[in-house]
């Protein structure tokens, strides 16, 4: 799984890891802080939130035109040290005042913005590196690997932001708005460490930071150029190829709204037994190992690998069974909680389907990027099926509100949600990071910072789209609500096929 791929990705792969935990420790707490800290009604700290996450799938597209003029280094470069000012100011505690709304609301500019400097820009080096022609058919693993280094960095933020303001309250005498500004802290700490691996491991992938006009400058190889009939029709696949994946960002990202709303009100708040390992984060990390272990164990690595390998899987299978026969009888959970499982399934089954893709590689069946991506949108509307199915029955979210009150409510069991956060794992699998290694392969040469923006921006289209699961919680019965996302997954995968022809023919 990681053999044979460039010391470059390793390297830009950990910078992105540090990056996104800090980004996604303070996003952990942000919504809470500005209720807390500013006295915020719930509305208003949802219109800042959603500003917020809007200009930073945004703004990639304004890097990516600025990268493709200046070197995608540089605003790799920039846009760390633009971030870490803005969470710098966050970090800084400046009571409830119209001055420290108005600093923060600089630090969210400043945060957004570098955003869009680094992130972008850090793929297109990515897929710079397998320009390459003896890397060029691992394009699509590598992004998989870095897709994954991007989950390992969202799995850990949560429990991060949590452990570090209880450590404030309790052990500094810190009151609860005050140790919001510890998490924030980290998200400082995360960029220097993400700062340090970029420039400690720059050798690995210098090569990479420069447009094909300035490597050509350089005395690189020159980049052939694309007719403009070219370039013409591969920005058109592309534009196709997002106006598909903002759908699925739309049905996706329900995870953070009405799919969290279902936790909150529909799933048992207690789960028993063996079901309780699940709601451990370390648990989560064990089974991680395992799975990589057994990899290790079973792949084509030294015998000296194989014991260590061996040696790591056995300690975690031995934990993990000390731990069922110790579990506690049952454990309150809260609906935020379930947001772990995405991550965990995105590092847990990373190997597995490099694993299947790199079989069907080595007999020449291995589907291409945009089939992948239809295919991903056809497993994401089997997940709403499952919730659709399980939804039947069940009292609309209006009357649930009322049966609480009274004590007749009817709940699922936790495992609805659980099984059906590990089937749109599957789907993102095969859409995000193939989308991203499609971007980067398609993208004509002197439009790839600009065109990997777009595919930032169709993310934030879809996520702004998100805001229709809301407006259909209420009054509706609840497996009309999933049918929608079915209708819409299955719309767009329908859309994609049929336009399958076109896309191939635009990577070749």
């Amino acid at each position: 799984m990681f053999k044979n791929q460039p010391k470059g990705l390793f390297a830009l792969a950990l910078a992105n890891t540090g990056e996104r935990f800090g980004y996604y420790t303070m996003l952990a707490v942000f919504a809470l802080f500005l209720r807390a800290n500013f006295g915020l009604s719930a509305d208003a700290a949802s219109r800042i939130y959603a500003g917020f996450l809007a200009c930073v799938y945004f703004l990639p597209l304004i890097g990516g035109w600025i990268a493709d003029k200046i070197g995608y280094g540089k605003c790799v470069t920039i846009g760390i040290f633009v971030m870490f000012l803005g969470y710098v100011c966050l970090a800084i505690p400046l009571g409830g005042g119209s001055f420290a709304m108005g600093i923060m609301l600089l630090a969210l500019l400043l945060i957004s913005f570098g955003t869009g400097l680094f992130k972008g820009n850090l793929q297109v080096m990515v897929g710079n590196l397998y320009d390459d022609p003896q890397y060029a058919d691992r394009r699509d693993a590598a992004f998989s690997l870095f897709y994954m280094a991007i989950n390992i960095g969202a799995m850990f933020a949560p429990t991060a932001a949590v452990k570090i303001m209880a450590w404030a309250q309790e052990s500094l005498g810190y009151n609860v708005n005050d140790s919001y500004h510890f998490a924030f802290m980290v998200a400082c700490a995360s960029l220097i460490l993400s700062i340090a691996i970029y420039y400690a491991c720059r050798p690995w992938f210098k090569h990479v930071e420069h447009t094909s006009k300035q490597a050509a400058k350089n005395g690189g190889e020159p980049v052939e150029e694309l007719s403009p009939e070219q370039t013409k029709k591969r920005i058109v696949a592309l534009c196709l190829v997002f106006t598909v994946v903002l759908f699925f960002w739309m049905a996706f990202h329900q995870n953070g709204l009405t799919l969290t709303f279902f936790a909150d009100e529909f799933v048992n708040p207690v789960v028993t037994g063996a079901q309780t390992m699940a709601f451990d984060i370390w648990n989560l990390v064990m089974v991680a190992v395992l799975v990589y272990a057994l990899f290790g164990i079973f792949g084509d690595g030294s015998r000296k690998a194989k014991l260590i390998w061996g040696g790591v899987g056995s300690a975690m299978a031995a934990i993990l069974v000390y731990k069922f026969f110790h579990h506690p009888a049952e454990l309150s959970i809260a609906a935020p909680i379930f947001q772990q499982f995405n991550p965990f399934y995105v590092v847990a089954l990373t190997p597995v389907s490099m694993a299947i893709f790199g079989a069907l590689n080595k007999k020449g069946k291995e589907p291409s990027a945009p089939r992948k991506i239809a295919y991903g949108m056809v497993v994401a509307a089997v997940a709403y099926v499952l919730m659709a199915v399980c939804s039947l029955g069940l009292l609309t979210p209006a009357q649930q509100e009322l049966a609480r009150v009274s004590g007749d409510a009817t709940f699922v069991n936790a495992n609805v949600l659980i099984y059906t956060y590990l089937i749109l794992t599957f789907g993102e699998l095969l859409l995000s990071p193939m989308g991203i290694s499609f971007v980067s392969k398609v993208a004509p040469p002197k439009y790839k910072g600009m065109m990997m923006g777009g595919w930032f921006v169709a993310t934030a289209i879809g996520n702004y789209l998100v805001r229709i699961g809301g407006k259909l919680w209420g009054d509706i019965p609840l497996w009309i609500v999933w049918t929608v996302f079915v209708g819409v997954c299955l719309a767009a995968a329908i859309f994609m096929f049929s336009i399958m022809k076109k896309l191939e023919e635009a990577t070749k």
